[in-house]
């Protein structure tokens, strides 16, 4: 299978970015063809600091190798460096009505927030660009979070809409979507899931300090009684660390829940700080070393590049040939 995904490089990362999407990642590169980018051009649809921009592009690159995705396994390049993706976005403009993106869920959500100071136009076109991420390498499977489910189903529909209209050049991809820890939720509030705009004492980063995590772990929102067993509904702030603690001990639910028979929440905080701790630890070494040779982190981009660029200029004079676009 071919499969296409990006992260935006808009800060640091936390562990339900690890579990949710890097993890599958890694798992999907033994037998697929992936497609991994850092997608700089969607993080500049709301207000940013271009140095720092700058800066998470290298640190986001350099945090995808440490946590196992392999370049010489997968294509790994920086998005704005392949000018297919705007150009292809541009041209499925114009199957795209304006309603179609005003119903967007995150348009609203975040256009809400952004009301006193200023929503761009490509806040509101981000869908198109996303298509075009994912059309533009003809992607068989998309690794999503829940929150991208809308996006990616209007995806489909533009694939389809343009296959009837024109030619059928476009896959229709399918979602991929992680069951154990699809949605890893706050560490303050397990009501929501866990998230940067909600503050650092929400996250646990992939990258902090291990004096910073325990006390997070420690202070972690808990639920009423004492059995420690998974139960989303009743029990949301244990079942989230019960999550945690499968995908990094890579156990399943039920074997985390039999370890920790009889045992109290403050021994499953203990426990699952350890574990982190030692899993993390292996992360920040790797990353660290890597960042000492930024050449090479720009050697890995731009040999990406030219491979994801070889596959989408394909795809953008199929669609321009069928559009009637000489």
């Amino acid at each position: 299978m071919r499969v296409v995904s990006g992260i935006q490089p808009t800060g640091k990362l936390h562990i339900g970015n690890y579990i949710g999407a890097i993890k599958q990642f890694v798992e999907l590169q033994k037998n697929n063809e992936c497609f991994f980018f850092i997608a700089n051009l969607h993080a500049i649809t709301v207000p940013y600091d271009p140095k720092e921009l700058k800066e998470n592009t290298i640190d986001i690159l350099a945090s995808y190798i440490a946590l196992g995705i392999n370049p010489k396994k997968s294509t790994i390049f920086l998005q704005s460096q392949v000018k297919e993706h705007t150009e292809l976005a541009w041209l499925l403009n114009a199957i795209v009505s304006v309603g179609e993106l005003q119903r967007m869920t995150q348009f609203k959500d975040k256009s809400q927030k952004l009301r006193k100071e200023f929503t761009s136009a490509g806040l509101l076109n981000y869908p198109i660009l996303m298509a075009a991420d994912i059309l533009g390498y003809k992607a068989d499977v998309v690794p999503i979070g829940e929150d991208q489910k809308q996006h990616l189903e209007l995806t489909r529909n533009i694939a389809e809409k343009f296959n009837k209209r024109f030619k059928k050049v476009f896959k229709i991809p399918e979602p991929l979507i992680k069951e154990n820890g699809k949605r890893i939720l706050s560490l303050v509030d397990p009501s929501k899931k866990m998230s940067k705009s909600l503050g650092d004492e929400h996250c646990l980063y992939i990258f902090e300090n291990e004096k910073t995590m325990k006390e997070k772990i420690m202070k972690a929102v808990t639920d009423s009684g004492k059995e420690i067993i998974y139960n989303p509904e009743e029990k949301p702030g244990i079942s989230n660390l019960i999550v945690i603690y499968s995908n990094f001990s890579n156990k399943i639910i039920k074997d985390v829940e039999k370890h920790f028979e009889g045992k109290t929440y403050e021994q499953l905080k203990k426990e699952l700080y350890e574990l982190l701790k030692e899993k993390l630890a292996q992360f920040k070494a790797r990353k660290n070393s890597l960042l000492k040779n930024k050449q090479d982190l720009l050697k890995i981009m731009d040999d990406g590049r030219k491979k994801a660029q070889k596959v989408i200029s394909k795809t953008v004079r199929e669609v321009k040939k069928a559009m009637g676009i000489i």
